[in-house]
């Protein structure tokens, strides 16, 4: 067993493990963290779905060892953010949620696609969540509310010229 060091939502952590411990179990059974949930164990359904290298990433399909010196984010570390919250807010006002298990994963997505194309078009959606399964079948308010947390990040000045154009 090794020791690895890397930052974990802003805080240096340091875990003992195998090298090719999934990072899935090394958030939730050595760092306590219970946000990211397990879905599938090949990264195929984005349950666990987190921040790495900028990137939403299927923490169940990376080893520890490839995380060492790196930073990463789970759902636990985008409290503050205001894209993050934003998104939260959409799920909400969408009624994104049913039973919720992927919720997590989804939204992890969904604030990596914002931060890299920040007016995605429906295609940019579909794309981007893909990875995500969702056994309520809510894909189109997912949708909905991807295009609702992209409208609050637009400033007020802007979105006042643009409506008084319409």
């Amino acid at each position: 067993m090794a020791s690895y060091s890397f930052t974990l939502n802003n805080k240096p952590v340091q875990v003992d493990a195998e090298a090719d411990m999934p990072l899935l179990w090394v958030i939730r059974d050595l760092l306590g963290l219970k946000g990211t949930k397990f879905g599938c164990g090949i990264a195929q359904c984005g349950a666990c779905t987190v921040h790495f290298a900028g990137a939403a990433t299927r923490s169940c399909g990376i080893p520890v060892s490839a995380v060492a010196g790196q930073k990463v984010t789970t759902i636990e570390g985008l409290t503050g953010n205001t894209l993050a919250e934003n998104v939260q807010k959409a799920w909400i006002e969408e009624q994104v949620p049913q039973c919720g298990y992927c919720q997590s994963g989804q939204i992890m997505s969904a604030v990596a696609l914002l931060r890299r194309t920040p007016k995605p078009t429906d295609a940019d959606i579909d794309i981007a969540m893909q990875g995500n399964i969702c056994r309520c079948g809510t894909y189109d308010r997912i949708r909905k509310a991807i295009h609702r947390a992209a409208a609050m990040q637009v400033p007020p000045a802007t979105l006042q010229k643009s409506l008084s154009h319409s």
